[in-house]
């Protein structure tokens, strides 16, 4: 089956990159190969490596990109991005583009576990050959466990109650598939909450997805390594897709932007601390109307750059 997959703030994200025909670039989250080939077609006497840690991201964008020899494909997390340059003889790079969250084809495969939208035994893995899954964390979590994550990741109001149920439903039965997961969030929600807005599971899920892949606690060191790796001049380009990231990635980019990160009450500057980062985006750049009607999925979607100095 051929999955569609639709690069969010496509042009905007190549643009903000600012491409070199000869530089080398990082796409960090591979995916589809959206973006990639965006950035192949401007680098085109460049490299572009292209990271992912979903085999299949790997062997179909593989396969998309064929044609290209400037085009390196390579299965490790992000957060690894300086041992996959040092293993690529890389020192430097001229620009890096995360687009965090879950891919749409990984979304689109029921037996992912991704989706609240089949009923599929609980995953969620973006790396098929790590152990833990949306099951340990569902069946194996204690109570105030599995609330602090749902409240924090998912920023779901309803999160105690969703974690009571929850231990409660698997006291009598352990939670093997999404569709239990899914009835038992919509028990644990008031009726008139669940007709209101968006999925009732939409909000936990994420959470679950979140934990199962560790996405946010590796998120900051990341974007930190990431910088240290860019050439004076090359780009950052981040798509977050709710507001948790945004609010990583605006807080480390502030942090970088910093000059002196002395305590204000000293009188000169001892820290030896310099400025890393431009910030290009003061406030970040957000979809066209026209691209929200025509791909569901860049709603919420919010694009930060920053230029190494």
């Amino acid at each position: 089956m051929d999955y569609k997959h639709t690069s969010v703030l496509l042009n905007e994200a190549i643009d903000g990159l600012c491409i070199k025909p000869d530089g080398i670039y990082v796409d960090a989250t591979l995916g589809g190969g959206g973006h990639t080939q965006e950035i192949i077609k401007r680098a085109i006497n460049g490299k572009v490596i292209g990271i992912d840690q979903d085999d299949y991201a790997i062997e179909r964008a593989t396969e998309k990109l064929k044609d290209y020899n400037n085009f390196i494909p390579v299965k490790n997390n992000f957060s690894n991005i300086k041992e996959v340059l040092r293993d690529l003889n890389i020192e430097k790079i001229d620009g890096i583009i995360f687009d965090l969250g879950v891919s749409s084809f990984q979304l689109d495969i029921p037996e992912r576990g991704f989706s609240y939208n089949y009923d599929m035994p609980l995953d969620m893995r973006m790396d098929k050959n790590q152990t833990t899954t949306a099951r340990h964390i569902v069946n194996g979590y204690e109570e105030n466990e599995l609330s602090r994550i749902i409240w924090e990741y998912g920023e779901e109001k309803w999160a105690a109650r969703i974690a009571k149920f929850i231990v409660r439903e698997r006291e009598q039965e352990f939670i093997e598939t999404t569709g239990q997961l899914v009835t038992i969030i919509k028990k644990a929600i008031p009726k008139q909450v669940r007709q209101e807005g968006s999925h009732p599971a939409k909000r936990t899920f994420q959470a679950i997805r979140i934990e199962v892949n560790r996405e946010l606690e590796i998120l900051e060191n990341t974007m930190r390594d990431a910088v240290d790796c860019l050439n004076k001049g090359g780009r950052i380009c981040v798509i977050t897709f709710h507001s948790l990231e945004d609010r990583i990635i605006k807080n480390v980019f502030a942090d970088l932007f910093k000059d002196c990160i002395c305590p204000p009450e000293f009188p000169k500057c001892v820290c030896d601390h310099r400025r890393k980062l431009k910030i290009i985006t003061r406030k970040p750049i957000i979809p066209s109307d026209e691209e929200l009607v025509e791909n569901r999925r860049a709603h919420s979607a919010k694009l930060r750059i920053g230029e190494r100095v």
